[in-house]
Parts: structure tokens; C-alpha cells; sequence
């Protein structure tokens, strides 16, 4: 797939300074651009490589002034990253553009779906489905009774959706993922043996939500696990049995979230944090890698440790974490001339 300087100028609507009609069909760092690739400056201390690349077009600010002769073909814009990033989502959504069911698939009659969309090859649908316009789904992936997916989302493949989740608009499932599988409900009984607790309630993914490979979230023993509008979680995640994420929080790889947790909104969560269950984390809530969660926080807090608390505490005392060794031998010392003292 190839795409011209002129072509990619309108797209951003950017200002061509060089060659209009050279031509690029893959993407590169400006360090490594070649022959025919497509790169960007956003960054100033990667200035000195435009003067070096080899990349055929490169994606600049409008105020970029080049001091030393240059040979890539430079399209001027307001701002060279967030157009870059524009670029690559066309770029994936013209890639990405399949339509039609391929064979062999198997699709219940009792199923619908509407214009335009792209159902894998190996792919199972099972009774009740609803899915809307646009909506794409790679192969081998399973969608089980009862499941509706709004318009724009993609499922790609090997993804597993169970029985009632709800998928809302333009929502991204990445590979592996699994919707809606028991939560870990058991009970022990008179012998101490554990009793599986049904899981009789579904999943629902509002709009604009994003969730990385081999992420699962657990549908709820009563009532729905929520993931609110534009959540953004990225791989290998665990989201226990009604658990609630409020909108636009982020979480990073490899956190747990344990079942009835309510998470607020505008949070950002880093990688292999644990969380444990039946808290209220509020609004705003930033919380740091592998950090501990075993109480309820208040809005607009920053998290470290395990158990977590305040950043700037944990800050301060780790000058004593590290130094305790130290600390330990100075007040042996003291404790010795006291007693030697008395």
C-alpha cells in the first residue's frame, strides 16, 4: 500500500516543503528511516537525524526551520505527533477494512447483524446475537448466546465472549481476551470442601473502551461487572466479578482487581499493582507499579508501595528504607555508650 506526499498532505492538511509526488509504503523511527518510508520530529533532541534519515517524507511542526540541507520531503503541521498518530489510526483503519463473512463460520439463525461487517474465518455466533454496523470480528474467535455489539467495534482473533456481555461502540478487543468467564466464587461447606456460587450475572464494556491481550474480565455473580466509558486496559489484566471502572481510567499490564471493587474515574494505574476487593478507589486516583491496595482511597490521591500510601510519604521514607542498615548500627552504638554510662 502505497501513499504520496500529496496524498498524505491532505490527510493532515499539512504543507508539503519538497518532492509532492514521492512515494511511502511502510513507517520507520527517523533514526532508521529508508527509502521509502514515512517518519516524524516531534521530539527537538531528535533534530539532529532529520539531517541524516533516509525516510522519503517526514512529519514536522509548522515552526521547524531546517538549518543544514536536508534530503527527506518535510510536511509542516500544527503539531507532528498527535498528526502522526492520526495517520497511523487511517492507515490501520484502510489495513483493517474487511468486509464479508468468510467460510467455514458458523452463525445461529436466530443471530442479526447489520451492513459492512468482517466475521472470520472459524469464527462461532451463537443464538440471540446482536451485531451492529461495522463491526469486525478475526477468525477463531468465539461469541457465545446472547451477546450484543454496537457499531465500529473490532474483536480480533482468538478473543472468547461468554454468554450476555454487552459491547458498546467502537471498542477494541485484542487477542486472547476473554469476557465474561465465572467469577471466582466458592463457598466452603461442612467439610471445608469449596461449593461453586453460581454466576448468573454478564459483562458490559461501554463505548470507546479498549482491552489488551489475554486481559479477562469475570462476569458478576448478580447484577453486571461495569467497564464505563473509554477505559483503556492494557494486556494480561484480571478483572474479578463486579467489579465497576469508572470512565476514561487507564490501567497498565499485569494489575488484579479483586470481585465488588468500585474504581472511579480519570484514574491511572500502573503495571502489577493488586488491588483487593470490596473498595471504593475515588476519582483521580494515581496509583504506582506494584503497589498494594488494601483500603479505600480518597479522590485525587497518589499511591506507592505495599501496602500503598501517600507518594510523597513513601518518598521521604524511603531515604530511611535504604539507609536502615545505618540507622540500626548508629543506634546500637548510642544504645552501647549509654549503657556504658550508667
Amino acid at each position: 500500500m502505497k501513499f504520496t506526499a500529496q496524498q498524505i498532505a491532505g490527510i493532515l492538511e499539512g504543507d508539503i516543503v519538497g518532492n509532492p509526488d514521492v512515494e511511502v509504503s511502510k513507517l520507520s523511527k527517523i533514526e532508521e528511516g529508508t527509502e521509502g518510508s514515512l517518519t516524524f520530529l516531534a521530539n527537538p533532541k531528535y533534530t539532529s537525524y532529520i539531517y541524516t534519515t533516509k525516510a522519503s517524507i517526514t512529519i514536522v511542526n509548522k515552526s521547524f526551520e531546517p538549518k543544514n540541507d536536508i534530503e527527506t520531503t518535510l510536511i509542516k503541521v500544527e503539531d507532528a505527533y498527535k498528526s502522526f498518530s492520526q495517520l497511523l489510526e487511517y492507515y490501520n483503519s484502510v489495513k483493517n477494512n474487511k468486509v464479508g463473512i468468510e467460510q467455514p463460520s458458523f452463525i445461529a439463525e436466530s443471530a442479526t447483524y447489520k451492513d459492512n461487517i468482517y466475521i472470520g474465518a472459524f469464527t462461532y455466533i451463537g443464538a440471540n446475537v446482536k451485531i451492529g454496523e461495522n463491526v469486525k470480528i478475526y477468525p477463531n474467535v468465539y461469541i457465545g448466546d446472547n451477546v450484543t455489539i454496537d457499531d465500529g467495534t473490532v474483536i480480533f482473533a482468538g478473543a472468547k465472549v461468554y454468554s450476555d456481555t454487552i459491547i458498546g461502540k467502537s471498542c477494541v478487543i485484542n487477542s486472547g481476551v476473554v469476557l465474561g468467564a465465572d467469577g471466582f466464587g466458592f463457598t466452603p461447606n461442612e467439610n471445608g470442601e469449596y461449593i461453586k456460587v453460581p454466576q448468573t450475572g454478564n459483562v458490559v464494556l461501554e463505548d470507546f473502551v479498549d482491552i489488551g491481550a489475554a486481559t479477562t474480565i469475570d462476569r458478576a455473580t448478580l447484577g453486571s461487572t461495569i467497564i464505563r466509558r473509554g477505559v483503556k486496559l492494557d494486556n494480561q489484566i484480571q478483572i474479578a466479578h463486579n467489579v465497576d471502572i469508572g470512565k476514561n481510567t487507564v490501567i497498565a499490564a499485569q494489575t488484579g482487581v479483586a470481585g465488588s471493587t468500585k474504581i472511579g474515574e480519570n484514574c491511572i494505574i500502573g503495571g502489577q499493582v493488586g488491588i483487593a476487593g470490596h473498595l471504593i478507589i475515588g476519582n483521580g486516583v494515581r496509583v504506582q507499579a506494584q503497589s498494594g491496595i488494601g483500603k479505600n482511597v480518597k479522590d485525587n490521591e497518589t499511591l506507592q508501595g505495599s501496602p500503598s500510601f501517600n507518594y510523597g510519604d513513601w518518598n521521604k521514607s524511603y531515604v530511611y528504607f535504604k539507609n536502615l542498615p545505618k540507622i540500626v548500627k548508629n543506634i546500637s552504638e548510642i544504645e552501647k555508650k549509654i549503657d556504658g554510662n550508667s
